[in-house]
Order: structure tokens, then C-alpha cells, then sequence
């Protein structure tokens, strides 16, 4: 449902328009969506280490959230169900809150050094079966529950978003130096009173102690 926008009136607020602005999809990118995998695109869920999840609740709230592990952490159980496991994380589980609410669910699968990518549409199921979970074990921990995603719609995004930013060229990665840190940016929410350096510097010791990474 498309709304007024506080700072013009120009707006889109039909498909009409739209299509009237954009044009029409290609036959051939419409064909190649499909309900599942097959030998090819199973490929890059194997290989991807990475994986964003988009989720609403049954309102009007929606949440992306990363998730990343080894390559393939992503399981494939048949041609049309995944399994993704859940990690130890902040707690706010927007993503899983949002799934008991509203099982529909958006993911994009992304290969390093790729510039084509995965998209599943679908719907999600939390499960705690440790027969399922079992070989998700990472550095001898089990996850104690997982995202089953039973697929509706899955295809390759084509390479465009990654060869305009060129996301993957070495010469254009940005110094974590010049970033503000996790501690800075709670320092400018919170006032001068936080202590940024004491967070970071304990933020980073967890990392290296991998404390609550599994």
C-alpha cells in the first residue's frame, strides 16, 4: 500500500505507474523462477558462507538480518526445504518473532567474489529437532534451534547491484579505521558518559575468546 512521503508529492502509488515508468520483466526472467533447486543453483547455497533474511511480523514491521558461518552452513535437506541454523546473537530475535507471527521469509544467498546471487522466497518453521540440527554443530556446539524454510520461489539475481559497486574489487575496501566503532555509535546514542573504549576493548576480547560465538 503506497502513502504520502513528508518531504514531496511525486509519488508512485499504483502498478500502472510503475510499469508505465519501468517497463515490463523479460520473458526469460520470469521463466527462470522455479519452486526449487535443482543441480545448479543448489550450488550456491553450498558455497555461500552468507545469508541475509528478510521477515515482517503481521503488522507492518520488517526486519533483514545477516546470518554467517562456513561455507554451506545452510542446509539443503531436499529440493525444497533448507535448513538454517541459529547462532547465539543479540537476543532481540526480531527474525524468529517475527517468524511465529508471519511465516513468510525472504533470503539472499551471497558468494565471496561472486557477483551473481541466490534468492529464495518461502515460508519458515522454527524447530528444535536435534536430529535435524545435529550435523549443524560448529566447534563441537549444536545449535539449539533452527529456521526450516520450505520454498516457494527460487532464483539467481543477476549481477548488476555487484559490478555498479563493485563490491568484490580489493582496491575499493574501506579501512575499518575510518568507521565508527560499536562503542562510538553507542556513545552518540547514549551521551559522552559512555565509555566507547572500555566497550570496544571488551567487545574485542570476546571475539578473540570466540565467547558466544557457538
Amino acid at each position: 500500500m503506497s502513502h504520502a512521503h513528508r518531504l514531496t508529492d511525486q509519488v508512485i502509488t499504483s502498478e500502472a505507474q510503475l510499469r508505465a515508468l519501468i517497463g515490463s520483466p523479460l520473458a526469460q526472467t520470469c521463466a527462470k523462477i522455479t519452486d526449487r533447486l535443482n543441480a545448479c543453483t543448489r550450488t550456491f547455497i553450498e558455497r555461500s558462507p552468507f545469508v541475509c533474511l528478510a521477515t515482517s511480523d503481521d503488522g507492518q514491521h520488517c526486519d533483514l538480518s545477516p546470518r554467517g558461518d562456513p561455507p554451506g552452513f545452510v542446509r539443503i535437506l531436499d529440493d525444497r526445504t533448507l535448513l538454517v541454523p541459529e547462532r547465539p546473537g543479540n537476543r532481540l530475535a526480531d527474525t524468529l518473532r517475527n517468524i511465529l507471527l508471519n511465516p513468510h521469509i525472504g533470503l539472499l544467498f551471497i558468494v565471496p567474489g561472486v557477483t551473481d546471487t541466490f534468492r529464495v522466497n518461502g515460508r519458515a518453521t522454527l524447530t528444535t529437532d536435534a536430529a535435524l540440527l545435529a550435523p549443524c554443530a560448529v566447534e563441537g556446539k549444536t545449535p539449539l534451534l533452527g529456521i526450516l524454510v520450505d520454498i516457494d520461489e527460487a532464483y539467481t539475481q543477476c549481477s548488476k547491484a555487484f559490478i555498479r559497486s563493485q563490491l568484490w574489487d580489493p582496491q575499493r575496501f574501506v579501512d575499518p579505521a575510518v568507521m565508527p566503532t560499536g562503542g562510538q555509535v553507542l556513545r552518540a546514542i547514549q551521551g559522552e558518559g559512555f565509555d566507547a573504549e572500555q566497550y570496544d576493548r571488551e567487545r574485542a576480547e570476546r571475539y578473540r575468546q570466540r565467547i558466544g560465538m557457538y
